[in-house]
C-alpha cells in the first residue's frame, strides 16, 4: 500500500458531549456497527457487571464516566476508523482539548431533552479555532425533548456555527416511530433493541406515497411531509465543501442505546468525513503526503495495565510512514530512539504493529523520554505546535500519610503529572507538593490512582490560591528581589520553572504593576531561555 493510498483509506475523528449525553454510548455502537466488538456493556446498569469498552480505569466503572481518552481502530467500509473517544466531564476538559489536536474531524453528540450544555459551548470553542469538520448527533430521542427545530436553531445560536439536517426524526419519546433518511430518501423505523442491530428500511423518494400513512400513522405522515418541505425550504442543500471547511454540521437523530439511528451517522461518516490532514510547526506546515515521517504526542497514560506498570506515549502520525524498530529523532531531546513494541489500540487491548500511517494513532512504551506536544522526526527538526496549556483553577497540597511510602508518592504523582491533567508546584524548603487542576474530580481520580496503583498513602488539603503564573525576566536583579519578597508564594514547576501563586486577582494585578520587568505567563507554553 502506497502512503497515498494509505492516507484516503483513514479515518480519524474524535467524539466529543457534555457529560451524559451518552458520547461514550455511542462510541461502544459505532463500534458494534463497525463488527470490532459483539456486544455492547451497560456503562451506568449496576445489574449487569459489563462496563464500556472504552472505560477501562477502575474509577471510570465504579463510577460510569470516562477520565482518560482511549483510542480505538476498526474496519468499516474499507476505511481504516481511527476513534478518540475523549472525557466529557468538565473537569477533564483539559484531557479534551488536547485531544483536539489529534482528530481530523468530530462527532458531537447532544442530549435530544437538554440541548446545547455549557461545556459542549467550549468544546465548540476549541474545534472552531482549527476549523475542525463537525457532524451533529442528537441521542436519546426515545425519550421526549425539545423541538428538533429548536434545537436546530440552538446549535446555530450557541455554537455559532450552520447547520444541515441529513435525518430527520418521527416524533420522539413514547411516540418516537424512526427517522427519515433526507440524503438516502430511506425511512427506518424504530424498534427498541439495545442488543441486536436491527433495520427496517424503506424506500420513499416520494413522500406523498400513501403507504407511509399506514406505517406511522396518518398524523406523524402529515408532520413529516410538512416538516421536511420546511427543511428543504429553510435550509441550503448539503455541501461537503462547506462541512469540510467546519462552516455547516450535518445531523444526525438516533438513540444510541437502541442502536438507532447509528448506521446512518457512520455510514454518511465514511463518505464525507476526511482523510487524514496536516499539522503545522514553528517552522512550516507539514502535509500527509511528505515522505519523511513525523508525529507528535498529544497524551501520556501511566499504568494503562496496572499489573505490568507501563508508562505509554500516544503518537499521532502526522507524514511519512512510521515502521517499528526504526530510529526517529526526538526533536526536544536531541536524540534518536527506536520502538520495538509500538501498539494499536482497541481500548486497553494493545497489539503490536509493524508499520503506521498519517492518521493512525500508535502507542509507544516510555521510560520517561516523552512530555505532551514532543515531535518525533526522520527529517528537519521542528516542533508541532498548537497543543494548549492550561493555568490551573484549584490548588491542593499533597500530603503523604506514610514516611515509608514517599518513594511510591513521588514517584507516582510525578508520572501522573507527566499525563498533563494537572500541574505539580514544589516549594522549597522542604519539597511541599501543591497541586493545581481545572476541577475537583480532578483531585478523586489522581488520589484514587495514587492509592491504588502505587501504593501509596496519602491525602489532599486545599489551598488558598487564585492562579498559578510561570514567571521569566531579562532583569536578574528585580527577579530575585520579587523572589525575595514573595518568598511564600514562589515554587517550581516539576521542569524546575519558577511560579507564582497568585492568592487573588487583585494581588496579581499588583504584582504585575510592581514588577514590570517580569513577565507572568497564564500558561506553561512559553520557551525558558
Amino acid at each position: 500500500m502506497t502512503n497515498k493510498e494509505a492516507v484516503e483509506k483513514r479515518r480519524t475523528f474524535g467524539i466529543i458531549s457534555h457529560p451524559d449525553a451518552g458520547k461514550t454510548t455511542l462510541t461502544e455502537k459505532l463500534l458494534l456497527f463497525g463488527g470490532a466488538i459483539q456486544s455492547a456493556g451497560a456503562v451506568k446498569n449496576n445489574k449487569i457487571k459489563k462496563t464500556a469498552t472504552s472505560d477501562f480505569m477502575e474509577i471510570e466503572k465504579q463510577r460510569g464516566i470516562s477520565v482518560a481518552t482511549s483510542v480505538m481502530a476498526f474496519e468499516y467500509l474499507n476505511k481504516q476508523i481511527n476513534i478518540l473517544d475523549t472525557p466529557g466531564h468538565k473537569d477533564f476538559a483539559e484531557d479534551t482539548y488536547r485531544t483536539l489536536t489529534a482528530v481530523d474531524s468530530v462527532i458531537l453528540v447532544i442530549d435530544n431533552a437538554n440541548g446545547v450544555e455549557s461545556q459542549t459551548e467550549k468544546l465548540m470553542e476549541v474545534c472552531r479555532m482549527r476549523n475542525t469538520p463537525v457532524i451533529v448527533f442528537i441521542n436519546k430521542m426515545d425519550r421526549f425533548g425539545k423541538d428538533p427545530f429548536d434545537l436546530l436553531d440552538e446549535i446555530e445560536e450557541k455554537l455559532d456555527i450552520k447547520v444541515r439536517p441529513l435525518t430527520w426524526p418521527i416524533g420522539d419519546g413514547e411516540d418516537f416511530k424512526g427517522v427519515y433518511n433526507l440524503y438516502d430518501k430511506e425511512l427506518n423505523l424504530f424498534h427498541a433493541n439495545k442488543t441486536k442491530i436491527e433495520d427496517v428500511l424503506m424506500k420513499f423518494n416520494d413522500l406523498s406515497d400513501p403507504q407511509l400513512d399506514e406505517i406511522v400513522g396518518e398524523k406523524f405522515a402529515n408532520e413529516l411531509r410538512e416538516e421536511v418541505e420546511l427543511i428543504n425550504g429553510v435550509y441550503d442543500n448539503f455541501d461537503q465543501k462547506t462541512y469540510l471547511s467546519g462552516e455547516v454540521a450535518p445531523v444526525f437523530f438516533g438513540s444510541a442505546v437502541n442502536n438507532f439511528g447509528v448506521k446512518e451517522l457512520l455510514h454518511t461518516f465514511v463518505e464525507i468525513s476526511p482523510s487524514p490532514r496536516g499539522r503545522d510547526t514553528d517552522i512550516k506546515f507539514i502535509e500527509p503526503s511528505d515522505n519523511k515521517f513525523s508525529g507528535f504526542v498529544f497524551k501520556i497514560h501511566a499504568n494503562l495495565d496496572p499489573k505490568h506498570r507501563d508508562r505509554i506515549a500516544f503518537l499521532r502520525i502526522v507524514s511519512g510512514k512510521f515502521e517499528r524498530n526504526t530510529f526517529y529523532k526526538h526533536v526536544r531531546k536531541g536524540k534518536k530512539l527506536k520502538f520495538p513494541n509500538p501498539t494499536s489500540f482497541m481500548a486497553k487491548d494493545k497489539s503490536v504493529v509493524d508499520e503506521a500511517f498519517p492518521g493512525d494513532v500508535v502507542g509507544l512504551y516510555d521510560t520517561g523520554n516523552f512530555k505532551i506536544g514532543d515531535t518525533l522526526t526522520e527529517g528537519t527538526d521542528m516542533n508541532f505546535v498548537g497543543i494548549p496549556s492550561f493555568s490551573p483553577e484549584i490548588f491542593q497540597e499533597l500530603r503523604n500519610d506514610d514516611p515509608m511510602k514517599s518513594k511510591q508518592l513521588d514517584k507516582g504523582i510525578r508520572q501522573l503529572m507527566d499525563e498533563g491533567v494537572a500541574q505539580l508546584f514544589i516549594q522549597e524548603p522542604g519539597s511541599r507538593k501543591i497541586v493545581g487542576t481545572v476541577g475537583q474530580l480532578q483531585f478523586d481520580v489522581i488520589l484514587h490512582r495514587l492509592t491504588h496503583e502505587y501504593g501509596a498513602k496519602c491525602s489532599f488539603t486545599p489551598l488558598n490560591f487564585h492562579k498559578a503564573c510561570w514567571i521569566t525576566s531579562d532583569r536578574q536583579t528585580q527577579l530575585d528581589n520579587f523572589l525575595k519578597a514573595k518568598i511564600g508564594n514562589i515554587a517550581k514547576d516539576k521542569d524546575d520553572n519558577l511560579v507564582f501563586l497568585a492568592e487573588t486577582p487583585f494581588l496579581l494585578e499588583m504584582a504585575e504593576r510592581d514588577y514590570p520587568d517580569i513577565t507572568f505567563h497564564k500558561t506553561s507554553e512559553f520557551k525558558v531561555k
